[in-house]
């Protein structure tokens, strides 16, 4: 046992000082939207708007995006935390865990730096035993940062804590999912990317059974997430589910050493799947490599948005209805109740809400994509193909411009995926409107591939990026339910575009448009100006 875990310490030591700063802005964020929306919401909704509230989430399109339905006869600030925020922090935290373990098991051996260490005194489980301490280190500080967020709140000590641990469980069980399946795969974006079908899977699941049946159904237990739900916090506080998703991290963990003992390192249990023995004639060109590249990441995220554009889509006419009759809850859509032709309108202003929203994910969509070419670069890739007859702008502009492209493409399936869900509210000719109406967000979206493109030309990291897209998320769909000032509203750049009425009849101003396209040529070219001038691995 000595010998195998050899060095553990040292590598732990090592791990929490390179993703400090990292671990710190999750953990931050985290709590800190938790203790703003626990102290903010109250005093927004008021008692009459959260029991307003509780008839939308009582509906089964209600349950699918929010959770089982525990309190909703008598809704509380806690009841709407558990029910509603406690599946979107848990997903989050899960995302960080999974990133986390294979970031510092497969992700190094990828790079090769897991032969230089194990060079040196390292037992043969050092490495996946130190990221699951780093794992197990992450998701106390942020449980017990959550926890800590709502007794600021004045909730109850129990189920605070109980809420923190319960999140904490959850990312220990996708740290654990994590740590089997980048034992499977050679590669670190394959193993994320199982890991992430488990938790997408999962999602999925709880959405399902918790449509199915209030409180939840059968399927609903099939899901990790769902464990964390059913634990009925502010409610009827019950703590034995948390040892189902204890359980599963110690399995996972298990697993993923025993699965480690038989193999190499750098290789994986599952065989790589044998190539074409030539091109074809698209995968002779940087263009269709490229594509080839990103078919996968497209496929699952088109898919994704669809469902997920078609979930909420469903609960547009319940919830409009709903808001129409409790001012409060305007706020979420922005909307003044002494505007009558808005309020005549309001599904569509749902639609208009939740097409923001995908806007925003796209974007995420934009900024994950572009680390394509940092990993090129960092693992020798970049100068094998600049050797030979490629030029810098080209080499660096085709991806570019190829995720500028998928980005339109999934703009238009959420959009028709929220006007399939909202059919029944809109008719089945809106499909294509809302679809129209998504890409309108295309220069947006572009602009923020086009500022990564920036950063990557300053040899900078994306993080500054990744923070203020998070900001933008956080006003742009809570600020007027926040009551944030508005001079913090007018700076959040995807509500200055009216989608809905640009690809309607109605007239709106395309400025924003325009600058936002004139905004992205401008970065894209100082970017691609800078990447030809600097040094690779500066």
């Amino acid at each position: 046992m000595t010998t195998t875990f050899a060095g553990t310490g040292r590598l732990v030591r090592s791990m929490l000082a390179e993703d400090r700063a990292r671990l710190l802005v999750w953990a931050l964020l985290l709590s800190g939207f938790a203790a703003y929306a626990s102290l903010a919401l109250p005093r927004v909704f008021g008692e009459d708007g959260l029991q307003a509230r509780a008839a939308v989430m009582a509906e089964p399109a209600g349950a699918m995006m929010a959770g089982p339905g525990y309190g909703l006869d008598h809704y509380t600030i806690g009841a709407l935390m558990a029910n509603e925020m406690l599946g979107f922090l848990g997903v989050a935290v899960a995302i960080m865990s999974l990133l986390l373990v294979v970031r510092h098991t497969r992700g190094d051996e990828e790079a090769g730096r897991t032969e230089l260490l194990r060079a040196a005194p390292l037992g043969r489980h050092a490495q996946l035993a130190a990221a699951l301490t780093v794992l197990l280190v992450a998701n106390a500080v942020v449980g017990a940062l959550l926890s800590a967020a709502l007794l600021v709140a004045g909730l109850p000590a129990a189920d605070s804590w109980a809420y923190g641990t319960a999140i904490a469980a959850v990312g220990l069980v996708f740290g654990g999912i994590a740590a089997t399946t980048a034992q499977l795969s050679s590669h670190a974006r394959a193993a994320s990317g199982m890991a992430g079908a488990v938790l997408g899977a999962a999602y999925v699941l709880r959405a399902v059974g918790d449509a199915q049946e209030r409180g939840g159904s059968a399927l609903s237990w099939a899901s990790p997430i769902g464990w964390a739900q059913q634990m009925r916090l502010f409610v009827d506080l019950r703590w034995w589910p948390l040892l189902l998703l204890l359980a599963l991290a110690v399995a996972g963990a298990v697993l993923g050493y025993a699965l480690e003992a038989r193999r190499d390192v750098g290789a994986g249990l599952l065989p790589d799947r044998r190539g074409r023995e030539r091109a074809t004639a698209a995968g002779r060109t940087l263009t269709g490599l490229t594509l080839r590249l990103e078919r996968g990441r497209i496929l699952w995220w088109a898919v994704g948005l669809f469902v997920f554009g078609a979930l909420t889509g469903s609960i547009a006419g319940p919830m409009a209805e709903t808001m129409a009759s409790q001012p409060q809850l305007l706020a979420v859509l922005g909307v003044d109740p002494a505007d009558e032709e808005a309020m005549a309108g309001l599904v569509s202003e749902a639609m208009g809400a939740f097409l923001k929203f995908f806007a925003m994910a796209v974007a995420v969509y934009g900024l994950a994509a572009t680390h394509r070419l940092r990993s090129d670069e960092a693992e020798g890739r970049a100068e094998l193909a600049l050797a030979g007859a490629v030029q810098r702008p080209r080499w660096a502009g085709i991806p570019l411009l190829v995720h500028v492209g998928a980005s339109l493409v999934l703009l238009a399936v959420a959009g028709a995926g929220l006007g399939v869900g909202a059919s029944t509210e809109v008719g089945t000719g809106a499909v294509g409107e809302f679809a129209l109406a998504a890409l309108a967000y295309g220069p947006l979206v572009a602009c923020w591939i086009a500022a990564a493109m920036l950063l990557y030309g300053l040899g900078w990291s994306n993080v500054p990026l990744w923070s203020v897209l998070v900001a933008v998320f956080v006003v742009g769909m809570y600020g007027p339910l926040f009551e944030l000032p508005e001079a913090v509203l007018e700076i959040e750049p995807f509500g200055r575009i009216d989608a809905l009425t640009l690809a309607g009849e109605g007239s709106a101003d395309a400025t924003p448009l325009v600058a936002a396209a004139a905004a992205a040529v401008v970065l894209a070219a100082a970017g691609l100006a800078l990447v030809r001038r600097r040094d690779l691995r500066l």
